[in-house]
């Protein structure tokens, strides 16, 4: 019960964040994008915040065996940079500049009933779907 209260705190105060930065805007998020055109670099502000809390929680983070919930750390431990991720990362880029969306504001999307939202986490899922099946394929191999 505990975790599942603190999970839905996180992920209020998440989606409060993305509503109040605009980020759930696709428009905002294209406008960012459009670097030959009306840019609009408060993506970038808020970006960089982002890294910043995220710098400073990974460093505490790395010092602990334990979260502040009593569950085991489980943090990233590759450093490798493979093809599998530049492509992940190139088709995230994509989807991101096509649609306006990344999977946070997309969520938020939903919940206000976007079609463009719903279509978009539909396709996402999808996306998930395939790796899944793709990654089965490989490991039976």
């Amino acid at each position: 019960m505990k975790y599942n209260l603190t999970s839905l705190i996180a992920g209020l105060i998440f989606g409060l964040g993305l509503l109040v930065s605009g980020l759930a805007n696709p428009a905002k998020v294209l406008g960012f994008l459009d670097l030959a055109g009306l840019w609009d670099p408060s993506l970038a502000l808020v970006m960089g915040g982002a890294i910043l809390v995220g710098l400073v929680a990974f460093t505490v983070a790395k010092k602990r065996t334990l979260s502040l919930l009593g569950f085991n750390m489980k943090l990233p431990t590759s450093t490798k940079i493979d093809k599998r991720l530049v492509g992940g990362s190139l088709m995230f880029g994509v989807g991101w500049g096509v649609a306006g969306f990344c999977p946070g504001p997309a969520l938020v999307a939903v919940g206000a009933g976007e079609i463009k939202g719903i279509v978009f986490v539909a396709s996402m899922v999808a996306g998930m779907m395939l790796f899944e099946l793709i990654e089965r394929k490989r490991a039976q191999s």
